[in-house]
């Protein structure tokens, strides 16, 4: 979406709300992870819209958390974007996020897509799910617990267990199922792997496409992405994906998100939080998610398109999105422990 394009959306009332005119100057400085021009656009309106200028900083999410508690008291960040909710959970654990009192963002984000001290909030979502070559035949595969399976022998592709999307994954087993029944499901996983962990998300789907494995586990937007994009030959691979949306009989798709919270020494706090507040509006947010396919975190938000051509209505899991980040270090143990490389 274009800059033009975007503040042509903002109403002149949906401005006033997102930004009171008392804090239309100075500045925002936003230490990032994520990498999408579409971000950059955004940010570009927040500073056309409120005349609040944005520094940003991009890096990956572990430097940037090293970087803050480095800086202490002398920081200049004041807002900590980042995607998964491990990570967020990462850095509030090191006391690098300040509560928010905000009553636009307790009524727009809902409570299991925040932490429940206000420390940070989620403004995107994206779901993990099980993506199979279309002509596999493979059938009975309806539940993550179901990739245990021995009827799946040799036939899994997945990230390692250094990947946080899927420490958090485990995460949200461990409090489903507990950390023994876990420990199993992570034993049954790794004996149905047709090879050892390697590449990204992207390579998962690449390597299902191609044969070298029939069921894969990857998140949603990257499987948008290869069907959006200009390579016919990237368009060829998501057209030979069908998509598994697990556990729709019972807890539903396992569901994580991109988030922010406002640093514990943010020089300019007051402009953090509406910086915060300005993501959350129904413009931004549509802009914001669109730009990396992924759902809103405000209910009732439109998305686009080719999330419902994909994926469709799902039932989605409502656990706190802060239980990943609590269980991230049992779920690392029980993946190494357990043979997951």
């Amino acid at each position: 979406m274009s800059l033009r394009r975007f503040l042509g959306s903002l109403s002149a009332a949906a401005l006033m709300t997102i930004v009171p005119p008392a804090l239309a100057d100075g500045e925002v400085n936003l230490y990032t992870s994520r990498h999408y021009d579409s971000d950059q656009v955004l940010f570009a309106a927040f500073t056309e819209a409120t005349g609040i200028t944005v520094n940003v900083i991009e890096d990956k999410a572990g430097k940037l958390i090293e970087r803050i508690k480095t800086e202490g008291v002398n920081s200049p960040a004041d807002v900590f974007l980042t995607v998964d909710a491990s990570n967020l959970m990462n850095a509030a654990s090191d006391g690098l996020f300040q509560a928010t009192s905000s009553d636009s963002l307790d009524s727009r984000i809902p409570a299991n897509l925040r932490h429940p001290d206000g420390l940070w909030f989620a403004f995107t979502k994206r779901a993990r799910v099980i993506m199979v070559r279309e002509d596999a035949g493979v059938t009975g595969l309806e539940r993550y617990e179901d990739l245990a399976d021995p009827r799946f022998d040799d036939m899994i592709c997945i990230r390692s267990s250094g990947n946080i999307y899927n420490q958090s994954l485990v995460g949200s087993l461990i409090a489903a199922n507990g950390e023994e029944a876990t420990a199993a499901w992570v034993q049954g996983l790794v004996a149905n792997m047709a090879r050892e962990p390697e590449s990204n998300d992207t390579g998962q789907i690449r390597a299902v496409a191609a044969g070298e494995c029939s069921i894969g586990v990857a998140n949603t937007y990257y499987l948008a992405r290869l069907t959006r994009s200009d390579d016919p030959a990237d368009r060829a691979v998501a057209a030979a994906i069908d998509v598994i949306l697990p556990n729709q009989d019972d807890r539903g798709t396992h569901v994580n998100i991109s988030g922010a919270g406002v640093l514990s020494h943010a020089p300019n706090a007051a402009n953090a939080v509406a910086f915060l507040e300005f993501l959350a509006s129904d413009e931004a947010q549509l802009a914001f998610a669109d730009g990396n396919n992924e759902w809103p975190a405000v209910e009732g938000v439109a998305h686009g398109s080719v999330l419902d051509d994909l994926y469709g209505e799902f039932a989605q899991d409502d656990i706190s999105v802060a239980t990943f980040g609590a269980n991230r270090s049992s779920a690392l143990n029980i993946m190494e422990a357990n043979g997951w490389k």
